[in-house]
C-alpha cells in the first residue's frame, strides 16, 4: 500500500476536567462514525477545561486510548511552522516582505516571471499563486535525489517553473503545499539548518515539547494506527508503510500528542490576548489576523458573530482539526485516526457541540 500527500506560559494538566463533560456525547460520535480513536480537549489559555481519549488504536487491537497517543496532524503542520518562521523573523533573520528571489536569485533565470515578487507573506497565506500540489490532478515530480533538505530545494526550484494557478472571485489566495516548501526553502538558507533541525530546535529544545516527523510508530511501539477507507472498510496503515509527501513535508507531516499539542495552542491563545511569550504578542496577532481568509497557517472564520482561527489536517489515515476563539480565548481540538467522511462528519457534529456549551 502506498501512499502520498493526499516562561512560557504553560500550565499543569493537572487541571482537567473543569466545567463541562462531553465525554459520553463524544464516544457515542465516535462509534456511530466507526473511528477508532478519538482524542479531545477545550482549553483556555491556562487550563485545560475538558479533555478525553476515547476508543482503540485500531480495529484490529485491543490497546486503549490515552492521552499519551500520538496522532499525525497533516495540514496542521502549516501553524507550526510558519510559528518556527516567525521566531526566526523575529530574531531577523528574514523579514516577512522578504522576496523568495532575494534568497535564491540564482533560480530566477529559470522561474516564470509571474513569481519575481513572491514574499515569505504570500507563500505563507496563499497568496504566491503556486501550484496546490494537494494529491489531486497534481503535475508530474521528477525523481529528486539526496537528503530530504535536498529534494526540497530540486522540488521548489521545479514548482517555479510551472504556470502559476488563478484566483477565482471569492478567494484571494490558492492554498498551496507547495507554497510552504518554498517558504521553508528560505527558512533554511538563511539559517544554515534543515526544516527537521529547526522544528527539533524551536518545538522539543526550546519549548520541550515532543513533536516527531511523519506517522507515529506503531511497529516498534505501542501507538495509534491510521485508517484508510478502501472498500467501505477501515484498514489499519502501519508506520513502516512506503508514503511520502512529496516534498511537502512542511505542510503536513508532523505527529504529536493531544497533550504537547494543548501547549502549543495555549502559547497562541496567550499571544492573542496580549502576552509575550516565547513569540511577542504582536507576532501572533499578525499570524493569525494580519491577512484576510487565510494568515499564516490559520483559516480566519467568522460564525455566529464569533471570530475563530481554525484548520484541520489529513494525510488520508488520521483527521485533526483545532479552532481557536479569539473573543473568548477558548480552543477545542479533536484529533481522530481515521479519515472518511463519516470521521469527517462526526468530528464536526462534536466540535459543534463543544462550541454551543462552552461558546454560548
Amino acid at each position: 500500500m502506498k501512499f502520498k500527500r493526499i516562561f512560557i506560559f504553560f500550565y499543569c494538566l493537572s487541571s482537567f476536567m473543569y466545567g463541562q463533560n462531553h465525554s459520553q456525547y463524544a464516544d457515542s460520535i465516535r462509534i456511530s462514525s466507526a473511528i477508532p480513536e478519538l482524542n479531545y480537549a477545550v482549553i483556555s489559555g491556562n487550563k485545560v477545561l475538558e479533555t478525553e481519549a476515547l476508543g482503540l488504536h485500531s480495529v484490529d487491537l485491543k490497546d486503549v486510548a490515552s492521552l499519551n497517543d500520538r496522532f499525525h496532524i497533516g495540514s496542521n503542520t502549516k501553524a507550526m511552522t510558519a510559528f518556527v518562521i516567525a521566531k526566526y523573523v523575529e530574531k531577523r533573520k528574514l523579514k516577512w516582505n522578504t522576496r523568495f528571489f532575494a534568497i535564491f536569485p540564482d533560480l530566477k533565470k529559470t522561474s516564470k516571471k509571474e513569481y519575481y515578487n513572491i514574499t515569505l507573506e504570500k507563500l505563507l497565506s496563499h497568496q504566491a499563486l503556486i501550484q496546490p500540489f494537494q494529491g489531486e490532478n497534481d503535475p508530474a515530480v521528477p525523481d529528486f535525489k539526496g537528503n530530504s533538505q535536498e529534494k526540497r530545494n530540486q522540488f521548489g526550484q521545479f514548482v517555479l517553473t510551472l504556470d502559476p494557478v488563478k484566483t477565482d472571485p471569492d478567494h484571494q489566495y490558492v492554498y498551496s503545499n507547495a507554497g510552504y516548501t518554498l517558504a521553508t526553502m528560505m527558512i533554511e538558507k538563511v539559517t544554515g539548518k534543515s526544516w527537521e533541525q529547526l522544528v527539533d530546535q524551536v518545538f522539543n529544545k526550546d519549548l520541550k515539547l515532543d513533536v516527531k516527523l511523519s506517522w507515529p510508530e506503531n511497529q516498534i511501539d505501542k501507538d495509534t494506527w491510521g485508517h484508510s477507507f478502501e472498500n467501505n472498510k477501515l484498514i489499519p496503515v502501519p508506520s513502516n508503510t512506503d508514503y511520502h509527501l512529496d516534498y511537502t513535508e512542511p505542510a503536513g507531516d508532523l505527529n504529536i500528542k493531544l497533550t504537547d499539542y494543548i501547549k502549543f495552542i495555549q502559547l497562541n491563545i496567550q499571544g492573542l490576548q496580549g502576552h509575550d511569550n516565547y513569540l511577542k504578542a504582536s507576532t501572533y496577532n499578525f499570524i493569525h489576523k494580519g491577512i484576510e481568509g487565510y494568515s499564516l497557517g490559520w483559516f480566519n472564520s467568522y460564525e455566529n458573530n464569533q471570530d475563530f482561527s481554525t484548520h484541520s489536517g489529513t494525510a488520508g489515515t488520521y483527521y485533526t482539526i483545532a479552532a481557536i476563539d479569539r473573543k473568548k480565548f477558548i480552543a477545542y481540538i479533536i484529533f481522530t485516526n481515521s479519515f472518511n467522511e463519516a470521521t469527517v462528519n462526526g468530528v464536526r457534529m462534536l466540535m459543534r457541540k463543544l462550541k454551543k456549551d462552552y461558546g454560548s
